[in-house]
């Protein structure tokens, strides 16, 4: 943990090499899904190279301490997780208990029409990396290790691309929603 604190970068690769197995399967117990349990131990990993100066042998060892935090990060993305297929759930039912209204819905194909040459646009507005990862996922369906695999980008690249790109399309669609 000294060298580590210290900045060694090969104290981190021998704590990976030496505890990854125990951090991934306590991390796998709680979020169930290889690809999050790669990027909550990741995760896991930057914040111990990052706070590792805050670590005291007077609390306990080093994986005691080490596992505390990769099982905190998972059940945060576990909740994170639970939270989003929630508010899913409930913009669901949501649109099912809409009222339907036959003077707008007859407007709906000249809105949605105007809406997708909008969005053609935005999309061409996108930085070309964004835009191929938001089509990856949106147009083609892939996964975020498929687009990584794809695009020969890192997974976490990947995600950051689409957040960006979505943030941007949202951000440009804002007038879309008083419409739709």
């Amino acid at each position: 943990m000294k060298d580590i604190s210290r900045r060694h970068h090969g104290a981190l690769s021998a704590l990976y090499g030496r505890h990854r197995q125990r951090l991934k399967a306590m991390i796998d117990s709680v979020v169930h899904e290889e690809t999050e349990t790669d990027d909550v131990l990741q995760e896991s990993l930057l914040q111990i190279w990052n706070e590792a100066d805050h670590y005291s042998p007077k609390a306990g060892k080093p994986l005691g301490w080490m596992v505390t935090i990769a099982r905190r990060r998972a059940i945060d993305r576990l909740r994170r997780r639970q939270a989003y297929s929630r508010a899913r759930e409930r913009y669901g039912q949501a649109l099912l208990q809409r009222p339907r209204n036959a003077r707008r819905e007859a407007y709906d194909p000249f809105i949605l029409n105007d809406l997708r040459g909008f969005l053609k646009k935005a999309m061409r507005a996108l930085p070309p990396s964004q835009c191929e990862a938001v089509e990856l996922a949106f147009f083609k369906g892939l996964s975020h290790s498929e687009i990584a695999a794809a695009t020969h980008a890192p997974l976490g690249t990947v995600k950051t691309r689409l957040e960006l790109g979505l943030r941007k399309l949202t951000y440009a669609l804002r007038p879309f929603r008083h419409k739709v």
